[in-house]
């Protein structure tokens, strides 16, 4: 989800402990980021575009925002000064796709009757139409992405900077964004470094959002100023290692979100080969922007004509069981429930272990967490009652 991804990305720090848990968040003050851990040892930590983070001076960024887009021109500008001897920079250009409403990029590139939907999205035209705008600003993104390599190897850059380019969550169709399957949590992560990540090469080797600001710290040859619940992955980068972290977590409130239930905790845990999700309230029906949209409702409509995946579908989105586990190996999409099959306890017992504990220490208390998640939100967003849906 947008704003705490960003959290995530920029302190190292899970959101329960950075404080930065629901959607429109700030982090806690005593928190530092990567302009506190990478200016020390000599470099410019700028930013431009998106930021959608809090509060300032949690983020000392020497440039902060400008817009939803990155300044190309700003970009330039950066580049010629490390060009002609500058300090080396630490540059986050953050951009707003591909986030809803897709109007960005050619659509007509992508004809909805042509595009490939994921089997957990339901096959509807409004949705082909979405999907296809959804892709054509994936494009758009990409774009901008090739303007600032373009730019590097204007300023003779490019041969000694590692570029990261990665996404801040999933699509908003359902089963993705807002939720805790892969699709919502995962993101493409793609890195180039001349000279040290050998092109063309792929790893399947468990990555999070918190271990980008420990690797940057190490890439610069620093330790971090103060503790990080991320770690390095550069042996990754380096080819020097196939895995990186047994176990991954992910978390989900749907507090401060466009139409989303007033309190739906979501945690997850997963190894190479199966996930854990509990829904910590699943008896209420679980809501957000997507089941507002039009495509959502094309969805529903086609599921009150008859239609038996799309009724199946439309269900299981909003009504989840308390716990499901997957095998991820022979079910990467997530699409068939394994919880309460002969010898899943085994795994579940297991999964549920590791997750009490890394809750446990990020402070995590669950839905009682939930309820305070307005607390760590703008004034405009403390609208809403901490009273728990039944």
């Amino acid at each position: 989800m947008c704003s705490p991804t960003r959290h995530n990305i920029y302190t190292g720090l899970y959101p329960v402990k950075s404080g930065a848990w629901p959607n429109h968040t700030r982090a806690y003050p005593h928190v530092k980021s990567i302009v506190h851990h990478l200016k020390p040892l000599g470099y410019r930590v700028t930013q431009t575009g998106k930021t959608h983070i809090n509060p300032p001076e949690v983020f000392p960024f020497e440039n902060f925002g400008g817009g939803k887009n990155p300044d190309m021109q700003y970009i330039d500008r950066l580049f010629a000064e490390t060009a002609k001897g500058g300090k080396p920079f630490c540059l986050f250009a953050c951009s707003n796709e591909p986030h809803s409403p897709w109007n960005k990029g050619d659509a007509s590139a992508y004809p909805p009757a042509k595009v490939k939907l994921p089997p957990y999205i339901v096959d509807t035209m409004r949705v082909r139409e979405d999907f296809s705008k959804y892709l054509a600003e994936i494009t758009y993104y990409d774009s901008q992405v090739g303007e600032i390599m373009t730019l590097l190897d204007k300023h003779g850059l490019a041969d000694n900077t590692l570029v990261m380019v990665v996404s801040e969550q999933g699509n908003a169709f359902p089963f993705a964004k807002w939720t805790c399957y892969d699709h919502g949590l995962q993101s493409a992560m793609i890195v180039r470094w001349p000279g040290k990540v050998k092109a063309g090469t792929t790893t399947d080797a468990m990555v999070e959002y918190v271990d980008v600001t420990p690797t940057f710290i190490d890439v610069a040859g620093g330790e971090p100023l103060a503790p990080v619940d991320g770690r390095s992955f550069l042996p990754v980068l380096r080819g020097e290692s196939e895995t990186h972290k047994e176990h991954v977590f992910g978390i989900m409130t749907t507090r401060g979100i466009t139409n989303g239930t007033d309190t739906y905790a979501i945690r997850s845990v997963r190894d190479a080969r199966y996930k854990l999700i509990l829904n910590l309230n699943h008896q209420s029906k679980f809501t957000n922007a997507c089941t507002k949209s039009p495509a959502f409702q094309s969805m529903v409509a086609k599921a009150e004509a008859g239609d038996a995946t799309a009724r199946r579908l439309v269900h299981a989105y909003q009504h989840r069981p308390a716990v499901e586990l997957y095998d991820m190996r022979m079910d990467s999409l997530e699409l068939a429930n394994i919880a309460g099959q002969t010898g899943t306890e085994k795994h579940i017992t297991r999964l549920r272990g590791k997750l009490e504990v890394w809750m446990k220490s990020q402070g995590d208390q669950g839905v009682e967490t939930e309820l305070k998640a307005s607390e760590r939100q703008g004034a405009k967003r403390r609208n809403k009652k901490n009273t728990l849906k039944k």
